[in-house]
């Protein structure tokens, strides 16, 4: 019985906490808050775009790839860290054929009777490195995400700067509730002091 009483006494208090209304005023503003940022995401990514018009790849393609330090980082043999996008069929075939020199030896015409080795070393590629923009990178070499960066940037200032005008805007609205509520309290007084 002690229990029950325990447990239905933590319920009372939940149900107390959760009916707060700045606990239901909070909960609304974090929903309200994750509608918004999919707003300001699409928003700063049509200004980025154009921003970065004339960038190869697009803010995507604003990445500084670091130099390897061990060789875990050096990427593929024959094709290094990184290498165009436009270069992604030719290694492939290159991958491919390297992968079945035997059998090209034998037939040189093997690829060309087995067109889905270059898409399986595609695969592979796509696998072992990431496109950014333009250019695909080895997914463990050490890169720098401008493009990331910025975004998180102009994102922080459109939230902010919306923010700022919210709470000029209810502190304007509060102000003048106060003053018209201060005028409604002298008329109320006023009458009073009149009838005495």
């Amino acid at each position: 019985m002690a229990k029950e009483n325990k447990a239905k006494g933590l319920w009372n208090e939940f149900k107390a906490f959760i009916s707060r209304g700045n606990i239901l005023d909070m909960a609304v503003g974090v929903i309200i808050g994750g509608a918004f940022n999919a707003i300001v995401t699409a928003f700063t990514n049509i200004l980025l775009s154009l921003a970065t018009w004339a960038v190869p790849g697009g803010l995507k393609g604003l990445v500084t790839v670091l130099p390897a330090l061990n060789p875990a980082q050096k990427g593929l043999d024959g094709i290094g860290q990184k290498f165009a996008a436009a270069d992604l069929q030719s290694l492939a075939k290159t991958v491919a054929s390297a992968n079945y020199a035997e059998q090209i030896a034998a037939n040189p015409d093997y690829l060309n009777d087995n067109p889905n080795l270059i898409e399986s070393a595609k695969s592979f590629l796509t696998s072992k490195y990431t496109l950014h923009g333009t250019t695909y990178t080895y997914n463990l070499s050490a890169v720098i995400d401008w493009g990331t960066f910025i975004n998180a940037i102009i994102s922080f200032l459109i939230v902010a700067l919306t923010l700022f005008i919210v709470v000029k805007v209810a502190s304007a609205f509060s102000k003048k509730r106060m003053e018209l509520q201060a005028k409604l309290a002298k008329k109320e007084e006023a009458p009073v002091e009149a009838a005495e």
